[in-house]
């Protein structure tokens, strides 16, 4: 995709390795260029937090306060996306590699811990 005006593909058909093309050539063509690793990891600590918020105010026992309303949880999980995957960019981090790595970690490491485990 070279046009900045294309669309992004429906996010069900989208891959992982797509998102961080898309993410990629956005930041080149709209964004001009990224922040600095550390920046984006203040950015991502700041969009967790607004997530967290969001979550205790959703599902918790916190009530909504008036700066709260309008928030979308599926944007505050998207802004913590696009900056994870900011980050994956700058630091050359393949996230598909990395996700089945990570998935093929875990498997052997809890496929009896979790199945032992009496709370769950």
């Amino acid at each position: 995709m070279t046009d900045s005006t294309e669309q992004a593909p429906e996010a069900p058909d989208m891959t992982i390795r797509q998102a961080q093309r898309l993410v990629d050539e956005w930041i080149r063509n709209v964004g001009v260029r990224y922040f600095s690793e550390l920046t984006n990891m203040a950015v991502l600590t700041e969009e967790v937090g607004e997530l967290a918020r969001i979550m205790a105010r959703t599902y918790g026992d916190q009530s909504f306060k008036k700066s709260d309303l309008g928030r979308s949880l599926p944007d505050e999980m998207a802004d913590v996306l696009w900056v994870l995957i900011c980050l994956a960019n700058q630091t050359g981090v393949d996230l598909t590699s990395a996700l089945e790595e990570n998935f093929r970690k875990k498997s052997l490491r809890d496929a009896e811990r979790h199945r032992s485990n009496p709370k769950l």
